[in-house]
């Protein structure tokens, strides 16, 4: 697998469907340092896989409340990644956007909290693919995006914009 056409997208299942959620407030959003798990050492969004018997938006709210011991308040359904790895790997991330939250963020075991202003998000300590749809979620857009990664370096993508 060398591009996104080396894949057949009409029957792509993936092996592990998540979300990601981002809360955004005051002009700041509240990303992640990642302690373990796929993509350890990068910044993120809060997120993980979906438990068995688990709506997507459940899922949403309990990996921030996780990871850093908030809850995002009303989160809505942004976008949706599909990220195919050549080491065989797959992930159907669904994104969402909180502009409110209650508690306040702490480190846990996973995570390490780190607010940016929005015009200072570090894409460079993050995955390839955040700088392709991260700024058209910022403006209130809707994505649907393919990825295609070996390992942590991005071979191909396409992103459509709604």
């Amino acid at each position: 697998m060398q591009s996104l056409q080396d894949i057949d997208w009409s029957s792509w299942q993936a092996k592990d469907p998540a979300t990601l959620t981002f809360v955004i407030n005051d002009g700041q959003i509240l990303l992640i340092r990642k302690k373990r798990g796929l993509g350890a050492g990068k910044i993120n969004g809060p997120g993980g896989r979906l438990e068995p018997g688990e709506s997507l938006l459940e899922c949403a709210i309990r990996e921030v409340q996780e990871e850093l011991c908030i809850t995002p308040v009303n989160p809505e359904f942004c976008g949706e990644s599909r990220f195919q790895f050549t080491d065989g790997y797959s992930i159907h991330v669904h994104t969402y956007v909180a502009r409110d939250f209650t508690g306040s963020p702490e480190e846990t075991d996973e995570a390490i909290p780190l607010w940016f202003s929005l015009d200072q998000i570090p894409y460079e300590e993050m995955w390839a693919d955040d700088i392709i749809w991260l700024p058209e979620m910022l403006k209130g857009n809707k994505f649907k995006g393919r990825y295609l990664f070996d390992g942590d370096r991005m071979l191909d993508y396409h992103l459509d914009i709604f």
